[in-house]
């Protein structure tokens, strides 16, 4: 069912000899240039590298096969098809942007091209697909539990011909890269509606308007720039046109849950290369180190550690093929179950194999000359970013409860029958006392 067409075989393949000839040797420098430049710079290497994968035709692969319909000057891939391609790039945090592929740029770049107007596709979502630019997305405030989102409180009021939004958002990605030009920014443009999931809108916001201001990034883990240029931005009485407006007031939401379904996705397909690159460097570190005369790879605690870490590995993988398969298929409305269920597991997954990593390589672990400690944060991280675990497994429990609501127990023996004592008198009477116990009689 999941096995991979010739489209992603040929992909994967050219994929995978890009990653060994221009990837993995760079990740070195690629670290070295974020420490030295910080969250504010942009990384050479990684412009570097952008044209070659562009020149393979290893680009944008992340589009759906409606793209061109929808505005885009070429077609994509289905879920499906871009799973294996989208692991393979998260073996390394470095891949993603040099391939177009980045959050949250992907993102940003399926709501222009779902629900923005031409003219907004051309102001923005061209130069997004060309790599010219690169985008922000603004949704959690830090005054409020922003894993309600009906709770955010970034006001959207507006004032003739233009939109005046005030507000104060945090771990907005990617603010503070020079290469931003466009923030989307999610606020309340009728908090009154008693209608809570209409309350809301996403609007488009140039990052130079007057009264926005980036803030000060925010370190993952302590560490600025990779894996994640998390920032804090200020809006105080930022203006923007009207016809700024993503699809018409009142469909943040919507537009919300079309962003993230194949966001959330992208991640743990991500996530799934991240702790099979992982796993390979525990088993080769494993048979490296000898601490007491034995080596790691022959002590038992070691060997359990490899064998639940691929047996994790692969239980993600399949979960996520699956729900790949469902959106491609039913939609992402259907496979909503599905999505939460790749999105707990995932991270959860990725975090626990990375810490093993940790344990392996002892000291040097916690330090980044392995990557193993810019792999933690990113799955820590993940736990969090579009949705924390407590959401999504909110989320999954309330659809089992709804399904088992709706099906007979007859018809699935669900239901636990208390018998009566007349039947516990006639079912039992073959067992009889004897001594301190029961005999079967």
């Amino acid at each position: 069912m999941f096995e991979p067409d010739t489209t992603t075989q040929e992909l994967a393949q050219r994929l995978k000899a890009f990653m060994a000839k221009h990837i993995y040797p760079n990740e070195a420098r690629y670290y070295a240039e974020a420490e030295k430049l910080g969250p504010w710079g942009v990384y050479p290497v990684v412009e570097e590298l952008k044209p070659l994968a562009r020149e393979e035709g290893l680009w944008n692969l992340f589009l759906p096969p409606d793209a061109r319909e929808l505005g885009a000057e070429e077609s994509g891939l289905t879920n499906l098809q871009y799973a294996p391609l989208c692991e393979i790039m998260g073996r390394s945090l470095m891949a993603p942007e040099v391939f177009n592929c980045a959050a949250p740029d992907t993102g940003n770049m399926e709501v222009l091209l779902r629900y923005g107007t031409p003219e907004q596709q051309a102001n923005w979502l061209s130069p997004l697909l060309g790599g010219k630019i690169r985008s922000s997305f603004a949704m959690t405030e830090p005054d409020v539990a922003s894993s309600d989102a009906t709770k955010i409180a970034c006001s959207i009021e507006r004032d003739g011909d233009e939109y005046v939004i005030n507000g104060r958002k945090w771990y907005t990605t990617g603010a503070t890269d020079p290469r931003c030009q466009i923030i989307i920014l999610m606020g309340k443009t009728a908090p009154e509606n008693p209608d809570r999931y209409r309350q809301q809108s996403m609007i488009l916001v140039p990052k130079d308007t007057p009264g926005l201001t980036v803030l000060r990034p925010l370190p993952v883990l302590g560490f600025y720039g990779v894996p994640d240029r998390a920032s804090e931005v200020l809006f105080e009485n930022v203006r923007v046109p009207v016809s700024n407006i993503l699809l018409g007031e009142g469909r943040g939401f919507e537009i919300a849950q079309g962003r993230l379904g194949p966001g959330r996705i992208h991640h743990c397909m991500r996530l799934i290369g991240l702790a099979e690159r992982t796993l390979e460097r525990i088993c080769r570190r494993s048979e490296k180190r000898d601490p007491f005369g034995q080596m790691l790879a022959e002590q038992s605690v070691t060997l359990e550690r490899i064998a639940e870490a691929r047996l994790a590995i692969e239980q993600c993988r399949l979960l996520t093929l699956k729900a790949a398969y469902m959106m491609d298929t039913v939609g992402n409305k259907a496979a909503r179950a599905e999505i939460a269920m790749i999105k707990i597991a995932a991270p959860n997954m990725a975090q626990m194999v990375v810490d093993t990593a940790m344990q392996v390589f002892g000291g040097g672990g916690t330090a980044n000359d392995h990557f193993l400690s810019a792999a933690f944060a990113t799955a820590r991280l993940l736990r969090l970013a579009d949705g924390p675990d407590e959401v999504h497994r909110n989320q999954l429990a309330r659809l089992e409860l709804k399904r088992h609501r709706n099906t007979d127990p007859r018809e699935t023996g669900g239901d636990a029958h208390v018998l009566s004592l007349e039947e516990v008198q006639q079912r039992f009477a073959h067992l009889r006392p004897d001594g301190e116990g029961y005999l079967w009689s």
